[in-house]
């Protein structure tokens, strides 16, 4: 990973640009949401890969994703530069201060995705994740059931994993491990979790990779575990009316269905955090170990 010395200057631009219109959400508001959420962000980024979905003109019009720091960008920032296969190098963002989340608010970057790996063990990553995403005849229901199925195994295992809703439609749950496993590794053991779920839940989840054959139920998408795959971070905001956040949740509310998708948004979330600390918290801390299956 590359540091300059450089002391951070931010020059900001269009701090009035409107990026969620039927919120009447401005620029300026994305900025102090990063800079108010940057305790409890930084964690989930610090020392990773950052892709970034920006949205120069705001929801109302397609937005792009971004891997390379962009020409012109403050020589301050940190970089990751990172090969891949073809002997191609792309040099992803890490962030690492309230600086770098200002200079990305800026950039109108409404979506930060992380990699699994920190950028001193790029082959290894730390969590296993278990991205559901439901499909047109999946409820909310659906979802947390079988969050709370993939929970209980993990938990016969001994191991302890932590969900999120992803600000879209799905949830995301996350088994930290040790950095000691190869992409292939991980995967292959999502892909068994996921498996033992469908074969007891058939009729409302499906391990079908295309979305024309899933029949309308929640694929269990075990293949986010892989080299570059990445997710929404903890509270991040997600391009969608409304400015819902990606936000961690207690057990007991996935349980009890106790919340809403599109609940949490970036007006309101900061009033949570303060009330109930980062949930995600363990995510970073409590490395396990895998068993065999």
């Amino acid at each position: 990973m590359e540091q300059s010395m450089i002391v951070p200057t931010l020059e900001m631009s269009n701090l009035d640009r409107v990026l969620w219109p039927g919120e009447g959400l401005l620029k300026h508001d994305l900025i102090r949401y990063y800079i108010e959420a940057a305790p409890y962000l930084l964690p989930h980024l610090r020392n990773r890969p950052l892709v970034v979905r920006r949205f120069p003109r705001g929801i109302g019009q397609e937005g792009f994703y971004q891997k390379n720091i962009p020409a012109g960008a403050p020589g301050w920032l940190q970089s990751c530069p990172v090969e891949h296969s073809g002997g191609k190098t792309t040099t992803y963002l890490v962030v690492d201060s309230v600086e770098t989340l200002a200079w990305l608010g800026n950039q109108a970057c409404l979506e930060l995705h992380p990699w699994l790996s920190t950028a001193d063990r790029l082959d290894n990553p730390d969590f296993v994740v278990f991205d559901l995403d439901p499909m047109e005849r999946s409820t909310f229901t659906h979802i947390c059931t079988a969050a709370v199925a993939i929970k209980e195994l993990l938990g016969g295992l001994e191991l302890h994993c932590y969900p999120k809703l992803s600000g879209a439609t799905g949830m995301q749950l996350y088994l930290p491990v040790e950095p000691r496993y190869s992409y292939r590794q991980t995967r292959g053991f999502a892909e068994e979790i996921c498996r033992r779920v469908h074969r007891a839940y058939p009729e409302i989840t499906t391990l079908e990779r295309k979305i024309g054959k899933r029949g309308g139920k929640l694929y269990l998408d075990y293949l986010q575990n892989g080299r570059g795959k990445t997710l929404a971070a903890p509270y991040s905001p997600r391009p969608l009316p409304g400015a819902p956040v990606s936000v961690p949740l207690a057990w007991e509310e996935v349980a009890g269905e106790m919340v809403k998708r599109g609940e949490f948004t970036i007006k309101n979330i900061l009033d949570r955090l303060r009330e109930r600390g980062d949930l995600f918290a363990p995510v970073l801390k409590k490395r396990q170990l895998l068993p065999p299956l």
